[in-house]
């Protein structure tokens, strides 16, 4: 085992995620540990980039689930390289950008409901008289984007 490894308080302390999260993101194979003779965990330092990802990664919204499929793509037994990364990066840009673009309307939005209090609920965005949105489907309908007609 190589000696530049972390221990899972090391690795807790370095990175600042819990300890329980660490140990759950191993059981989801987000990281790997290698296992000493007395069957503690030694982390790769290599192993802090990877969670850092993870974390920036739910900071805007992205599951686990999607999380562990990246970095199921980045080579095993090496670090990846900016062009691994690099790759990655390409694959979610128009998924961030979506994002991006409707955290700013919801920003844009909100800063007048908020400032208004709601008197104008003919201009309300958030406004939906009698769920008449309901046969779109569920979730805020007037803030997310909308199918294209031939898409129903």
């Amino acid at each position: 085992m190589h000696e530049a490894t972390l221990t899972i308080g090391q690795l807790a302390e370095r990175s600042g995620v819990a300890p329980s999260a660490l140990r759950y993101y191993e059981r989801l194979g987000l990281i790997r540990a290698e296992r000493t003779g007395g069957n503690q965990r030694r982390y790769a330092r290599t192993e802090l980039r990877r969670v850092a990802f993870i974390r920036i990664s739910q900071q805007v919204g992205v599951s686990l689930e999607e999380i562990r499929d990246a970095l199921d793509s980045l080579p095993a037994g090496r670090t990846p390289t900016p062009d691994d990364w690099a790759a990655l990066s390409r694959a979610w840009r128009s998924r961030l950008d979506e994002k991006i673009r409707l955290l700013g309307k919801l920003r844009d939005d909100l800063d007048g409901c908020i400032g208004c209090g709601c008197l104008s609920l003919q201009r309300c965005t958030l406004y939906n008289p009698g769920d008449a949105l309901a046969a779109e489907g569920s979730g805020a309908r007037l803030m997310l984007p909308r199918p294209a007609p031939d898409a129903a």
